[in-house]
């Protein structure tokens, strides 16, 4: 049965909105040398802030996935979006009585718990109202998290900076208030499609008695145990590593290549450079997601796997091998372009693998690949610049080394997967 669609498009807009409200998490960068210098942690306990958020996002999003049918998209996404930004709240307490340990359990436990509950429940909302255009439309979704960090490094923090006249706990706290107000707007519009809900001029796939059948005695015990779901799990996990471990090297490394050209730049046009780089790749990382998803509805979701990873690595051995400023500043692009195109073209890989009834809760599950890459990743980046603290030229070189290997273990086992779902092949 046909119904009035256009009410989709803006459930799709206002999932972006959303995503683009708990992407502000990845603008961490630009908040940690001013709180470091304001209360002398050092980079690793700052840092940790962020690993803990991104640690809790991942197991609330596995949690978030199995609890959706149950309390439904929009109680969800709303208290993810209210989490969040109280997550920032309490930040901000956090940093005016001086406590780290508050700190972790704001940003990292609670605004991370936030985060994994509002990010999984609109893309497995949204991608039920578009069976004719999954990857297209997950992939935008999911872009909105990408451009976060540029929103936030570039819009909302200077202007609350401005007007906190640098004091970072009301900045914090100003934050916290726009965040939950339009995240938790956002998360209201959310809602699944009527049970008899076809889009117009979409001919669903035919499937035969016996599929049909095999698909609905189909158990999340099943799925989650099966070869494949590891394989995908993997294959995700060392692609966000490879990405992630990299992301926080890309300004000192560029400012690096900068200084050797041209020994007369200051400090200061240095850190603006490095600055510039981080906004363009965010840039990138958010339409990569929306990229690389749409081109997986044409030439499906393992060859666009098979694409991100092996091009990668042929980038981070041409990043070993470069001495231009200009050239690596593009190299980074790509490689966040296909950091976030990981995130654009999954959703849609785990609903054609998995089908639409246990997509919320394997999406969920496989996200913790998510939590796990974002500690160790930047895990291996830290060991690296420790153990090569003396020799700092060669901190480049041998992480893009270690990118190039987790990329290579990726891109193999996505010679082992093919896009069949589950149901029709044997594991």
């Amino acid at each position: 049965m046909y119904k009035a669609d256009s009410n989709r498009w803006f459930i799709a807009i206002m999932g972006t909105l959303l995503q683009i409200v708990l992407g502000t998490v990845y603008a961490w960068r630009f908040f940690q040398k001013p709180i470091i210098d304001a209360y002398g942690w050092t980079n690793v306990q700052t840092m940790w802030i962020f690993s803990l958020s991104i640690l809790f996002l991942g197991i609330a999003a596995a949690v978030g996935g199995m609890i959706l049918p149950k309390y439904g998209p929009r109680k969800l996404s709303s208290i993810g979006a209210l989490l969040y930004g109280t997550g920032y709240l309490i930040s901000a307490y956090a940093m005016y009585i001086n406590s780290l340990p508050l700190f972790y359990l704001g940003f990292g436990a609670v605004g991370g718990i936030g985060l994994g509950l509002g990010y999984v429940t609109p893309v497995a909302t949204v991608s039920k109202w578009f069976p004719d255009k999954k990857g297209f439309i997950t992939g935008m979704v999911v872009m909105g998290f990408g451009l976060g960090a540029l929103v936030m490094s570039k819009l909302i923090a200077p202007i609350f900076l401005k007007i906190a006249d640098g004091n970072i706990v009301q900045v914090f706290l100003y934050i916290s208030i726009v965040l939950i107000i339009i995240g938790v707007s956002a998360g209201l519009c959310m809602k699944n499609p009527p049970k008899d809900f076809v889009p117009k001029d979409y001919i669903p796939p035919k499937k035969s008695a016996r599929h049909q059948e095999s698909e609905d005695s189909l158990t999340l015990k099943q799925s989650l145990f099966s070869k494949k779901f590891v394989g995908m799990w993997l294959v995700f996990f060392l692609n966000i590593s490879a990405g992630i471990m990299f992301i926080g090297l890309q300004s000192p490394m560029i400012q690096d290549l900068l200084s050797l050209k041209d020994a007369t730049m200051s400090t200061g046009s240095l850190a603006m450079a490095g600055a510039t780089l981080i906004a363009i790749s965010s840039l990138f990382n958010g339409l990569g997601r929306f990229i690389w998803g749409g081109l997986s509805d044409k030439i499906g979701r393992i060859q666009v796997f098979r694409l991100i990873l092996g091009s990668q690595i042929l980038v981070f051995i041409l990043m070993m091998l470069t001495s231009s400023p200009w050239l690596f500043g593009a190299l980074v692009c790509y490689v966040l372009l296909c950091y976030g195109g990981g995130f654009g073209a999954m959703p849609s890989y785990v609903l054609d693998v998995f089908h639409a009834k246990l997509m919320p809760v394997v999406y969920g599950v496989i996200l913790t690949a998510w939590a796990i890459g974002g500690i160790v990743g930047p895990q291996i980046g830290a060991f690296i610049r420790d153990l090569y603290a003396e020799s700092p030229e060669m901190i480049g070189p041998k992480t893009y080394m270690t990118g190039a290997i987790l990329l290579s273990f990726g891109f193999i086992i996505t010679l082992m997967l093919t896009n069949k779902s589950i149901t029709d092949v044997k594991e």
